[in-house]
C-alpha cells in the first residue's frame, strides 16, 4: 500500500472525523446532544451489523445449498465487515460510509460497482484433475491427446472474434 494511502487513513481521516465531531457540536447541536447522536449511531450500527450479517450468511448457505456459487453473497459479506469496521471507528463521517455498506439498497449499489472492478481487474484461471493414476504411477504430466476445438478470445474485450 503507498505510503500516500496511509497517511490518509491514520492521519487525514481522524482529523476530518475531528472537525466534523467539533463542528456538528459547536455550531448545530451542542456536546451532549452530539455525544448522544453518536452513541445512537453504534447502538443502530450494532444491530444492523448483526442483522445483516445473518442475512448474509443465511443468503450465503442457501446458495452453497443450491449448488450455485455464491459471487454476490461473498460480495455482500466483505462490505458488511467494512461496514462494521466503520460504524466501530467513533465519527460521523466513517458511521456513513458504515451505514451504506450496511443497508441493503446501498450496499447493493456499492456490490455492482465492486463486482464489475473485480471482474475487470481479475485473472480467470481453471484447473481440474489429470485423470486416475494407476497403480504404483507417480504424479505430474503424462503423455495423451485430447480431441476438440478452441476458438481464439480477446481478452481485452472478452469477445469472440467475427
Amino acid at each position: 500500500m503507498p505510503l500516500l494511502a496511509l497517511i490518509v487513513i491514520f492521519i487525514e481521516v481522524p482529523l476530518a472525523e475531528l472537525y466534523v465531531i467539533l463542528k456538528v457540536a459547536d455550531d448545530l447541536l451542542g456536546w451532549p446532544l452530539t455525544l448522544a447522536l453518536l452513541a445512537a449511531d453504534s447502538l443502530l450500527g450494532s444491530w444492523l451489523l448483526r442483522s445483516q450479517g445473518r442475512a448474509v450468511w443465511r443468503r450465503f448457505n442457501e446458495a452453497v445449498r443450491a449448488g450455485r456459487v455464491p459471487h454476490n453473497e461473498v460480495i455482500d459479506g466483505v462490505l458488511v465487515i467494512f461496514g462494521g469496521a466503520f460504524l466501530i471507528t467513533p465519527g460521523f463521517i466513517t458511521d456513513v460510509l458504515g451505514l451504506i455498506l450496511l443497508v441493503p439498497p446501498t450496499r447493493r449499489i456499492v456490490r455492482r460497482s465492486a463486482r464489475r472492478y473485480i471482474e475487470r481487474r481479475a485473472v480467470v484461471t481453471a484447473s481440474g484433475p489429470a485423470g486416475r493414476r494407476r497403480r504404483g504411477e507417480r504424479g505430474g504430466a503424462r503423455d495423451y491427446d485430447v480431441e476438440g476445438t478452441a476458438t481464439e478470445v480477446d481478452w481485452q474485450t472478452r469477445r469472440l472474434p467475427r
